[in-house]
């Protein structure tokens, strides 16, 4: 029986095995997302950072700075007034999405044969969403969720009949309640701070190194395949039944 345990240790002894690789520099399956990140030279103005390994294209982040985007042909000035620091942010976080391929951890699939995908809870560090909520403040929307509930007419989206125009304050209580209300908990807002290197940060400098592609790694393998240990437990039980 000694050498059976002798066995049964040295199973217990192999490490876990992570499921992150798959994780790790992939684009969303979702239109206009491309297949697989490769650089891009060209892309427009808020986009700039993911220039070197981008999961959008030159035309995608372009069409994302229209008054009237082509890409959800929708407005972020619905209700006629939209500072441009505000405006500034939402580029941001739309090129963030569009064009960041350290967004695997946080990836859903909306069906089972993975055709359609969101991403949901991915978590923005806290001076991202403090900074959008305050430059913000003064701005005017009438939804606290912008994924739906739009009255479509002539083929856009307009607020609904008795959704008024208010301050996004009025909306938007807290820096936590813009960053995960504004498109149905696409974004988390996270305790952590951009030097902590456990959230994502939403733009980052052109001429830096991307910060969320190491912030991917680690949410990438947090949690092991234990296929194994349960298998292993139930051996373990069977040799102590056997050893009585």
């Amino acid at each position: 029986m000694g050498c059976w345990w002798q066995l049964l240790l040295g199973l217990w002894a192999v490490p876990p095995t992570w499921a992150g690789r798959e994780l790790l520099n992939i684009c969303v399956n979702a239109k206009p997302h491309k297949p697989a990140p490769s650089p891009e030279a060209k892309l427009h103005e808020e986009c700039i950072p993911w220039k070197d390994n981008a999961c959008c294209t030159a035309n995608t982040s372009w069409e994302a700075h229209l008054d009237v985007s082509l890409l959800y042909n929708f407005s972020l000035v619905h209700c006629g007034l939209m500072m441009p620091d505000c405006q500034k942010h939402f580029l941001q976080a739309i090129c963030f999405y569009e064009c960041s391929p350290n967004l695997g951890p946080w990836i859903q699939r909306l069906d089972p044969r993975g055709q359609a995908e969101r991403i949901l809870d991915a978590p923005l560090c806290w001076e991202d969403c403090e900074q959008w909520w305050a430059d913000c403040r003064t701005s005017y929307t009438c939804k606290s969720n912008w994924h739906g509930g739009w009255t479509w007419s002539r083929g856009k989206p307009r607020c609904p009949a008795r959704a008024l125009c208010h301050p996004f304050l009025h909306y938007f209580p807290t820096p936590a309640d813009l960053c995960e209300k504004i498109w149905s908990n696409s974004f988390k807002a996270s305790p952590e701070h951009r030097t902590s290197g456990r959230c994502l940060q939403k733009w980052f400098k052109p001429a830096g190194v991307n910060p969320n592609e190491a912030v991917a790694r680690l949410f990438a393998s947090p949690a092991p395949s234990w296929g194994l240990s349960d298998t292993l437990l139930v051996f373990s039980l069977f040799l102590l039944l056997l050893s009585r």
